[in-house]
């Protein structure tokens, strides 16, 4: 379900327990698995005696924090040698270790993994080298009643939508019934800043910072002013969509995985999940992704890479979901005993992930503690544009400034899919 960052528990163990057969060390060293995923104890159990269980080898599982992952790897870079040799975290986490030039290159495995490519792509941290192998993921998509299905454009797939094909959607329903059925989550406490940045923005324009008071932007602006007249109004209201979609209130929504799994498995016959629809740019989504690495000090790489590539594997992928949730990367089947909910959420993940179209727009990384302002700009243009009717475009260059200032404090640099310059701070775009 939800890829939120899991309560961290133990530390690195300051040592690794060696199996001893007559007073001599075993001829097999565990393969350690560095990780700040499933770390909870029962998440961890999971890890080691479900999702591993069909591994031919030895390994160690040892879960810790973010701070004692980035500080162990690199204390272990710093040293010429190390205990682990599969590092597992978020994006985040290990391009930050890319970043420092810590990681192995694993191109030599990228073909024998399934993988979406879109997701494979990322994993290379903007370099031409294979820094990380995707695992796992979360994200965004989109579900409806199946009442509504009967009011979708003449030719449109509901697999592959294009956002002007839910405006006429919207159009179709309200002419039907008079009433307003799409619906967005962009209530108090509803993921609006997501939609924004990763969905709306990219999609229509190919980036979120770097057009975001550019006439693009302007433009995307004035799609949603259009859409939101087939909006249902309480939208303002929704910080969950599964309760307005299981009561009726609106027919067509989108919100994290989470927050539609309810409804998908209370009434899996009278609901559908399916990917979040494309823009001029592309199919654009934000994903949380996990994914496996080896550090340049790994003391079996081999072993490493054998581990990863059995996690890729199709059914590895589907105990993966099964045991806690997390959703595949792979683009094939992935069999797995799981709700029909959950089968529905991930069929739509896939189609989104692996579509031609796909264009992934990360979580924002390396704010610190302006993330909550930063998310708060994206905030105030929709309150005050599809709120308050204020004009797209003035909004838009008032808060540009606040935007920057923000960059420029932190000096953290743009992230996909805006141009990347390490070591610069991100440039939002205005218009000329």
């Amino acid at each position: 379900m939800t890829m939120r960052k899991r309560a961290f528990g133990i530390g690195m163990t300051a040592a690794l327990a060696m199996s001893l057969v007559g007073g001599a060390v075993a001829a097999q060293e565990p393969v350690v698995i560095l990780s700040t995923q499933m770390v909870p104890e029962e998440e961890a159990a999971m890890m080691r005696n479900d999702i591993m269980a069909g591994y031919d080898g030895s390994f160690d599982f040892v879960g810790t924090e973010t701070g004692p992952f980035v500080d162990t790897l690199r204390a272990e870079a710093e040293s010429g040698s190390g205990d682990t040799s599969v590092a597992l975290a978020l994006h985040g986490e290990l391009s930050t270790l890319g970043a420092e030039d810590l990681l192995m290159d694993l191109s030599d495995i990228a073909s024998e993994v399934d993988a979406a490519p879109a997701f494979m792509e990322l994993g290379k941290l903007g370099t031409d080298q294979q820094l990380y192998i995707p695992m796992m993921q979360a994200t965004y998509i989109m579900a409806a009643r199946k009442e509504a299905l009967d009011y979708l454009p003449e030719g449109a797939d509901i697999n592959a939508l294009t956002w002007d094909q839910v405006t006429e959607w919207g159009a179709n329903m309200t002419e039907a019934t008079g009433e307003r059925l799409l619906g967005f989550p962009f209530g108090e406490d509803g993921l609006r800043h997501r939609l924004l940045q990763g969905y709306l923005y990219p999609a229509f324009t190919g980036h979120v910072n770097n057009d975001f008071a550019t006439q693009a932007g302007v433009d995307m602006w004035d799609w949603l002013l259009d859409t939101w007249q087939y909006v249902n109004p309480q939208s303002t209201t929704y910080g969950f969509m599964q309760e307005p979609l299981q009561s009726g209130e609106v027919w067509v929504a989108w919100d994290h995985t989470a927050r539609l799994i309810d409804a998908l498995n209370a009434d899996p016959e009278n609901f559908v999940a399916f990917p979040s629809p494309a823009g001029p740019a592309g199919r654009a989504f934000m994903p949380v992704i996990v994914g496996l690495a080896v550090p340049k000090t790994a003391p079996d790489p081999e072993g490493a890479k054998e581990i990863i590539k059995y996690l890729l594997q199709p059914e590895t992928q589907g105990k993966t979901l099964a045991a806690v949730s997390f959703f595949p990367v792979a683009t094939g089947e992935v069999p797995a005993d799981v709700g029909p909910g959950v089968q529905a959420e991930a069929a739509a993940i896939s189609g989104q992930s692996g579509a031609a179209d796909a264009l992934p727009a990360l979580l924002p990384v390396g704010l610190g503690d302006q993330g909550g302002a930063y998310s708060g700009v994206f905030q105030d243009a929709l309150a005050s544009i599809i709120v308050e009717g204020a004009d797209p475009a003035e909004t838009l260059a008032a808060l540009a400034p606040t935007l920057q200032e923000i960059f420029d404090s932190t000096g953290a640099p743009c992230w996909t899919p805006d141009e990347v310059v390490e070591g610069q701070p991100c440039v939002v775009g205005v218009a000329e």
